[in-house]
């Protein structure tokens, strides 16, 4: 047996003990702390193994390969993988957008300026 569940089955019979002793007296503050003690032991058992469980997981989904995404796998007639531009890779076009000039804030523009009316 592991450890883990070795854990798991003496914190759930320690906390089913001390749940029947609260309930069979509720106003007992010493039953009552056992009680709270109990669950927040079990919550850290039940913690420990969903961290194991986890870390599994993530060993099972490194040891396998990751698929190639279909549009890098894919090729056009040139035999050049699809979104391979000279803009990092992606499927648009490459375009180059026009600059903005702004007008400086708080001073008017110069009489006969381009783009004036």
């Amino acid at each position: 047996m592991d450890e883990i569940q070795k854990r798991l089955q003496e914190t759930t019979e320690t906390c089913s003990r001390s749940y029947e002793e609260w309930r069979k007296s509720k106003n007992d503050i010493k039953a009552q702390e056992g009680l709270h003690s109990a669950i927040h032991e079990l919550r850290k058992v039940a913690s420990r193994l969903e961290i194991e469980l986890a870390v599994r997981e993530r060993q099972d989904i490194t040891s396998k390969p990751l698929p190639i995404p279909s549009h890098k796998s894919s090729s056009n007639k040139n035999g050049d993988a699809k979104g391979d531009n000279s803009d990092g890779g992606s499927d648009r076009p490459n375009v180059q957008h026009a600059v903005k000039r702004r007008r400086p804030s708080g001073k008017p523009s110069p009489q006969g300026a381009p783009g004036e009316a």
